[in-house]
């Protein structure tokens, strides 16, 4: 009776009336392959075991995987979910095969109780892959009427199928322009061929080139020109910043800028450059502050899409031994609070994000306030600490190339592309460090609406936690507490640390008030990340020393780490999930 009425007061206290709008469109997506790996996945294979899904309309799903598809449409229908996107956007032509559309049909069959409409990520190519045509030129009759039989044959398996998620001409994958054509053309014609359906088509704007100047600024050149001349049933899915899924970001300039095309935003649940599924980020923070700002300016979205991080990591029988003690579907269990939170905030977009951490845990651990305002004042700093230990200050993408796990600022292997370097973004200089997105710079400013434009676009009005974002300030530039921005940003890193360990002192004490081996799993989790803290915090800090040429305060955390075994350090991208403490040098 008492936990009933806790959990009622929880509602009533911190999370919205049920009665607010919810997002047309709440969406999942698996960025999973079909061969079962999972592109920016860290916990286990995928859940969609494609070769044990039989084809044959009159044979049955066999039950350990209804039971577990069951189980998935009723979590996501309890967190406010009504979508999934099934694989990964960089898509295999062999996903629309009609044998991979049959069993597909199966999974949709288990997920529609659930109010859980079933979409498909595919390949803009997929005519000359699978149609045994010379072209997939979206203008070319042939393409156009390849598509429509194809859309033809889905609805006829799938009468609720949602619709298309397409990549296209981002990153190697094959698109409109590969003819001289647009993505109003691409996106147009695959619409035409959903739209007796009902079934949309969500077009991506993550489109960058190595010619095209600052990779922050080319989403919104590339679709402004666009605006209003796609079809009803066409969404374009931008990531909530202009970069690519940062511990933080601003909102990207294209939310503002499209007046007359249908958006939806792109978030990414599972934690790319957040700590994978060893570090805990709660991130309904970021969500929240993302959220609040496209209210403040009036932009209207139809949706909401996660990149899930959902995985058979503790799934017997196709779990595999890692060496940790995994939560059953996200491996580390405090990430499963993402996956809540995405859902919940998606169906009630004014919930707090406290509250959403609150009710998580009373549902999922223990309604003892002992556990529960200690565990949510963790989750409510964490992702705060991630930024301070990684990247403070408005940094950026100066992560370890391919994994994204750990720090590598002097990262520039022979080969790569200049916007894929650390170096692109931090620009550290013997003058300061930073990009300069201002008018005097790459005018990135320019995209952003009043007064957004005059603020960031302002070294004195620019909030210092997007400083070096938008500015490329000089080490001795002294900020709003007297310090220069050297001695900010060493604090900053030092923040992060100490959080870092406080995190694994507050879990250390929790231990009363759960079950010892999900104690012991996350335990082991929270020493990691407090360690991986230490190796961020002395990497940066003695890369940009090089540069700065200052002293460290006096009153910093020691450096552990040499510098020399630092720079020369290689995770083990194979097995980093799962890496000891002790790996690092």
């Amino acid at each position: 009776m008492y936990r009933k009425l806790l959990t009622l007061i929880l509602w009533m206290l911190f999370l919205p009336l049920l009665a607010q709008d919810s997002f047309q469109l709440r969406l999942l997506n698996h960025w999973d392959n079909p061969d079962g790996t999972v592109e920016r996945g860290y916990a286990g294979h995928s859940i969609w075991k494609w070769d044990d899904i039989p084809a044959s309309p009159k044979a049955k799903m066999p039950k350990v995987l209804a039971d577990k598809y069951n189980e998935y449409g009723r979590i996501n229908q309890s967190y406010g979910i009504n979508g999934t996107v099934l694989n990964n956007v960089n898509a295999k032509p062999m996903m629309l095969s009609s044998d991979m559309l049959k069993k597909t049909a199966k999974i949709a069959d288990i997920l529609r109780p659930y109010g859980i409409r079933v979409y498909l990520s595919v390949n803009f190519a997929s005519p000359k892959a699978l149609g045994d045509l010379s072209t997939a030129d979206p203008l070319d009759a042939q393409v156009a009427e390849w598509w429509k039989k194809k859309a033809n044959e889905i609805y006829k398996l799938i009468p609720d199928f949602g619709g298309f998620l397409v990549k296209a001409n981002s990153e190697g994958e094959p698109g409109p322009m590969d003819y001289g054509r647009t993505h109003v053309d691409g996106a147009n014609m695959l619409a035409a061929a959903l739209q007796p359906h009902g079934g949309i088509v969500m077009w991506r704007s993550f489109v960058y080139s190595a010619q095209g100047g600052d990779r922050a600024s080319q989403a919104y050149e590339e679709f402004i020109r666009f605006d209003g001349q796609f079809s009803d049933n066409v969404i374009i899915q931008i990531k909530n910043g202009p970069i690519d899924f940062q511990p933080r970001e601003p909102v990207s300039p294209l939310f503002f800028a499209l007046k007359k095309t249908k958006m939806m935003a792109e978030f990414q649940i599972t934690q790319e450059y957040t700590g994978g599924s060893i570090q805990t980020c709660f991130l309904a923070p970021m969500w929240r502050e993302f959220l609040d700002v496209i209210k403040e300016h009036k932009v209207n979205l139809v949706g909401l899409a996660g990149v899930a991080n959902i995985g058979d990591a503790g799934w017997a029988p196709y779990a595999k031994d890692n060496g940790w003690k995994n939560a059953e579907w996200t491996a580390n269990e405090l990430a499963m609070a993402n996956w809540y939170a995405f859902g919940y905030l998606a169906s009630h977009p004014d919930a707090s994000a406290y509250g959403i951490a609150r009710t998580y845990l009373c549902e999922n651990y223990s309604h003892d306030e002992a556990f529960v305002e200690p565990v949510t004042q963790l989750l409510m700093k964490s992702r705060e600490a991630v930024v301070n230990y990684m990247m403070p200050l408005g940094l950026h993408h100066i992560f370890a190339g391919g994994h994204h796990y750990g720090p590598e600022p002097w990262c520039a292997p022979k080969g790569w592309r200049e916007d894929w370097l650390p170096r692109y973004y931090h620009k550290a200089d013997a003058e300061g460090i930073g990009f300069n997105r201002t008018v005097t710079g790459s005018a990135n400013v320019n995209q952003y609406p009043e007064p957004l434009r005059t603020m960031y676009n302002n070294l004195s009005t620019c909030p210092e936690n997007l400083l070096l974002w938008f500015h490329h300030v000089s080490w001795k530039h002294t900020l709003s507490n007297g310090l220069s921005l050297w001695d900010n940003l060493c604090y900053k890193y030092d923040e992060g640390l100490l959080q870092a360990r406080q995190f694994a002192a507050t879990w250390q004490s929790m231990k009363p008030y759960i079950p010892e081996d999900r104690w012991s799993a996350q335990m082991e989790r929270f020493n990691r990340q407090a360690r991986d803290a230490q190796w961020w915090h002395d990497a940066c800090l003695l890369y940009f020393q090089q540069f700065s040429m200052m002293d460290f305060p006096c009153d910093m955390q020691p450096i552990e780490f040499d510098s020399d075994a630092l720079f020369k350090y290689k995770l083990n991208i194979d097995n980093y999930s799962t890496a000891r403490p002790d790996m690092l040098p």
